[in-house]
């Protein structure tokens, strides 16, 4: 009895284990990066004698195949991938594919906030997926945008980024995170650094759209629309949770650059929650040895005894007062109660500790033998958002799809500075309350034409306070503050955007924005006895677009496209007080309008065998009205006194016009299965006109720039050996204000400010184990070169070594 009771147990083992080996032969294909199955992936052999195909959970079996087989996974729009059979069941019976680059088909969201195909819109529009960001390895997502090679980045210290975009940066370029407006009421015209509160790890995608985007986006949209994408919480495929994560440490030698992230998802049928956290470390940065010796470093300020003293840097090349470090957490929750509707929420925040304004710390003082200020830095940039989404698909009366988003924002960033030896640190302090909401509608009832539609309201709430502080005493008093404390910026709009597909070949946008704003500051005469109350504005624009993207022949298309773009006045513009450069102080104007803008760009893209790909576009952008800083009279009086100095007195003006052309190419050619060749060039010249005839080179149009690629992969390793380069511009072509800035740049043969040309070669290397671990090493500026990009107060790195270490579970 007793050997029949083990013999019982015997059989049941035996058939577990059968039931375990026959269901081990289902093999699930999900994509890499979603995590979602995908449906018909062809699986076959060696001689195609043997095969399966992959159903609508991404399943198929492989039972067919002899365990050391080598089995090949091959889809139109992903990688192809091989393995033996033992090394599909060793790896968890999963297989993760992912996404190539070069499909046509790719699905772009940033034009109607709806996707739709990229071949069918006119406008230019750049991709980057979490694979292309994980391969460069950015270490703010400003890098991420500028190792595009399509988008110009500028620098005025390490914690920053300032994107330039066919002649236009700052407020005239839009940002969004997951659809909510990132502009607010304080976004100025010079150099911002908001872009790095996004976090990289956390970006599922990035869409950059080039030319005005304010049909769809309102104010701020002349340039284009920087769209971030943030990761989605991934529902699970089985009734049990799952839980998958990743895990990332990255070191770079020129800033001494240490980072950690971490991300864990947890999925449910219904329910899908994502965490991620970062920290990054940076110290001061190191530039190259090779160019101009004015860029470095040679004295700074340090204080002693409560006295600033110049003393000399044992290491020129090294920035002192550039390191900075910052925290980013991202919390998402996705509910899915069936196949009609889903519910998003996101948390996000994002804050640095102080830096340093680097190009500000190296200003000379007015007698040329040492340094102006001995101290100036931001205080912690905060950034916070919470977001809701609320998605309906289905048969509505109006509509086949719904979205409702709604988000709060706060945001929060402070100045100081304090001269050298000057007793007193001056600081300002700004917070923003933004409040939005925006309803979306597409309809695909009327046959070829689909229509997207809807209205989006926002809020801003300004708070701004100043203080100063005898750093000898540590006794504060009040001082002016930046903006009119509690005033507020706000717009309405509705929208009307039409894609119609006349022909397989053919299809035409177009689109209409109404769009309202509203300003309301009352001044605070504490300080400056100002000639007006309060500055009361109500401005309307109506912008549209039209556009084609046609293919003559399978292998070519032409697309063409007209567009309007318009930027209302902000807080900033209408009542700022602040020192925009030594000797000159920026005061209120509350008699300010809209700046317009009138873009067309036609583009071209041609297809050679699907061996090389061709694509060019040529644009020219017309601003009329275009706000712009110039002297001004306040109270009469063309200087006032400003933190102790007798200043000329400025103020922003519709005062100028302004012109930009350019051309973009790109080329990518496939030269074997594993080696390509990918190069983009830009080139963009822009001039404005003053009221009175006189004309000069816009401050926000880049030098030529562009990179050259040449890239292998397999299956599991990548490797990018790249030339990065700038085009020189000379001292004639540098805007009148940043001749004006001597210290930033080189001397030419005249001993003249001037942006030399420069080139840095590059080697990026990403190496897969298996489906956990990657490895990327990258080493930049390998000749060391000493340069600095057009309008950039801080150097570039120098030779950078970067090693990261990526782990998925």
């Amino acid at each position: 009895m007793k050997f029949s009771v083990n013999m019982d147990k015997v059989v049941f083992l035996l058939f577990f284990l059968f039931l375990n080996t026959v269901t081990a032969q289902e093999i699930k294909v999900l994509d890499y990066y979603s995590k979602e199955p995908i449906v018909n992936v062809a699986v076959y052999n060696q001689d195609k004698s043997k095969a399966a195909l992959s159903d609508l959970e991404g399943v198929c079996d492989i039972s067919v195949f002899s365990e050391n087989e080598r089995i090949t996974f091959k889809h139109l729009s992903y990688e192809v991938h091989k393995a033996t059979k033992n090394q599909l069941l060793r790896n968890g019976a999963e297989v993760f594919l992912v996404l190539r680059p070069e499909q046509l088909d790719e699905v772009v969201m940033s034009i109607s906030k709806w996707e739709q195909q990229k071949k069918d819109i006119p406008h230019k529009i750049v991709a980057l997926n979490a694979r292309a960001i994980a391969f460069t390895n950015p270490q703010t997502s400003a890098d991420l945008l500028q190792n595009s090679g399509k988008v110009f980045v500028q620098k005025s210290q390490l914690g920053g980024g300032s994107p330039m975009i066919r002649g236009f940066a700052t407020n005239r370029l839009l940002l969004t995170v997951d659809g909510v407006r990132m502009n607010n009421a304080i976004f100025r015209g010079g150099n911002l650094q908001n872009v790095i509160s996004i976090d990289p790890f956390n970006i599922e995608k990035t869409e950059v759209i080039f030319g005005p985007g304010s049909v769809i986006y309102g104010s701020d949209a002349l340039g284009g629309v920087m769209n971030f994408y943030t990761k989605r919480a991934i529902f699970s495929h089985k009734d049990s949770l799952e839980v998958s994560g990743n895990s990332n440490l990255r070191y770079a030698s020129a800033n001494n650059e240490r980072t950690a992230h971490f991300d864990i998802n947890l999925g449910k049928k219904k329910w899908a929650f994502l965490t991620g956290v970062s920290y990054n470390y940076f110290d001061d940065l190191k530039m190259g040895s090779h160019g101009p010796d004015s860029y470095k470093r040679e004295n700074y300020v340090t204080t002693e005894n409560g006295l600033d003293v110049l003393t000399t840097n044992s290491d020129p090349r090294k920035q002192v007062s550039t390191g900075y470090d910052q925290w980013n957490f991202m919390q998402k929750i996705t509910h899915k109660p069936n196949n009609n509707w889903g519910l998003d929420m996101g948390l996000f925040y994002s804050e640095t500790s102080d830096y340093s304004r680097y190009d500000r710390l190296i200003r000379p003082d007015k007698e040329g033998s040492g340094l102006r200020s001995a101290e100036w830095y931001y205080g912690p940039q905060k950034w916070f958002m919470g977001n809701v989404q609320l998605n309906k698909k289905g048969k509505g009366k109006f509509y086949d799809g719904l979205k409702i988003t709604t988000a709060y924002q706060y945001f929060e960033e402070s100045r100081n500075d304090r001269g050298f030896q000057d007793a007193i640190l001056y600081s300002t302090k700004e917070m923003v309350h933004a409040f939005s909401t925006n309803v979306d509608f597409e309809n695909k009832k009327i046959g070829d034409l689909r229509l997207y539609y809807g209205a989006s309201y926002v809020l801003n709430k300004v708070g701004s306070d100043g203080s100063q502080k005898d750093i000898t005493t540590n006794s504060i008093s009040d001082a002016p503050s930046r903006y009119p404390d509690g005033s507020s910026w706000q717009t309405a709009a509705a929208y009307l955007n039409g894609e119609y597909k006349a022909k397989p070949n053919f299809s035409l946008l177009s689109g209409l924005r109404y769009s309202h704003v509203w300003i309301n500051a009352d001044f605070d005469k504490t300080f400056y006895p100002f000639p007006f109350d309060d500055a009361n504005l109500s401005t309307g624009a109506l912008t549209g677009s039209i556009g084609f993207s046609w293919f003559p022949r399978a292998n070519l298309q032409v697309t063409l496209n007209g567009s309007t773009g318009f930027r209302s006045p902000n807080i900033d513009d209408v009542g700022k007080v602040f020192d925009s450069e030594p000797g000159s102080v920026v005061v209120p104007n509350p008699d300010l309008e809209p700046e317009y803008a009138y873009n067309m760009e036609l583009g071209i893209q041609k297809n050679y065998n699907d061996k090389v790909v061709f694509k060019g576009a040529a644009f020219y952008t017309y601003l009329v009205d275009a706000l712009v800083r110039r002297d001004y009279l306040f109270n009469g009086e063309s200087q006032i006194e400003y933190n102790g100095e007798l200043s000329t007195v400025q103020a922003m003006q519709n005062a100028a016009k302004a012109y930009v052309y350019g051309f973009e190419f790109g080329l990518e050619a496939f030269l074997t299965e594993n080696i390509s060749l990918v190069s983009n060039l830009t080139l963009t010249e822009g001039i404005e006109e003053e009221e009175d005839g006189t004309d000069s080179p816009s401050r926000h149009v880049p030098p030529t720039f562009g990179d050259v690629h040449f890239v292998f992969k397999n299956q599991n390793l990548k490797t990018d050996f790249f030339l990065n380069f700038n085009g020189e511009i000379a001292n004639d072509d540098l805007a009148t204000s940043e001749q004006a800035k001597t210290y930033m740049y080189a001397e030419d043969a005249n001993g003249l400010p001037y942006s030399p040309s420069w080139y840095t070669l590059n080697l990026r290397t990403q190496y897969r184990l298996n489906k956990g671990f990657a490895i990327t090493c990258s080493l930049e500026n390998m000749t060391n070169q000493l340069y600095r990009s057009y309008s950039s107060g801080i150097a570039s790195p120098g030779t950078n070594l970067i090693l990261g270490v990526d782990y998925s579970f």
